[in-house]
């Protein structure tokens, strides 16, 4: 599988969740863009790191982040490795008396440790056609986004995130694809009766 690196382009509300946060990460040699949607304290957690401020006492990535110092563990990268039900699973890529190993983590965690750690983020170029988007310049200003696929893979809708699923499922039934539409909602239904 190829690898791309990524890097943070933008944090800011999710338009689509309220209450919650995106943060954007883009290829750093392409146009392809990874929104992913966050939580609060964890957006709060990325911006303090990318702004360069020191609070008053370490937040929780902070204290990590001084534990892995304290014990000589080093962050050497993080992996965007897997979507599955549009939910992003992420592993940090440690380095301790030069053995390699790798930790299980939530997304945006990682994601604010590797700020924390100045070290880079990467992913799977299936990840990215399956939930990438790419930014448009609309007449009269603004960006939409656009796909990165120009058709998903109707056979594979388990790795779709939410909203592209929802989109899915109004062109279907706009369309008439009522056996597609079938299949969309079950994979929607399915995915909120484990929230």
């Amino acid at each position: 599988m190829r690898r791309i690196e990524l890097e943070i382009v933008a944090l800011s509300h999710s338009m689509t969740q309220s209450h919650n946060y995106a943060v954007v990460l883009g290829e750093r040699r392409g146009k392809r863009r990874l929104p992913i949607v966050i939580g609060s304290f964890e957006a709060q957690a990325i911006a303090v790191a990318l702004e360069r401020m020191v609070p008053n006492r370490p937040l929780t990535h902070d204290l990590f982040k001084n534990a892995f110092d304290t014990f000589e563990i080093q962050l050497k990268e993080v992996i965007i490795s897997n979507l599955l039900d549009g939910i992003f699973y992420a592993r940090l890529v440690c380095m301790k008396n030069g053995e390699l190993f790798e930790i299980d983590s939530r997304t945006s965690d990682a994601i604010a440790m590797a700020v924390r750690f100045e070290c880079p983020i990467f992913t799977y170029d299936f990840i990215l056609e399956a939930a990438g988007v790419i930014l448009e310049e609309q007449e009269g200003g603004g960006f939409s986004a656009v796909p990165v696929a120009s058709q998903l893979d109707d056979n594979a809708i388990e790795i779709w995130p939410m909203d592209a699923l929802r989109g899915r499922l109004q062109e279907a039934l706009d369309n008439e694809e009522y056996e597609m539409a079938a299949k969309v909602r079950d994979e929607l239904k399915r995915r909120e009766a484990k929230d």
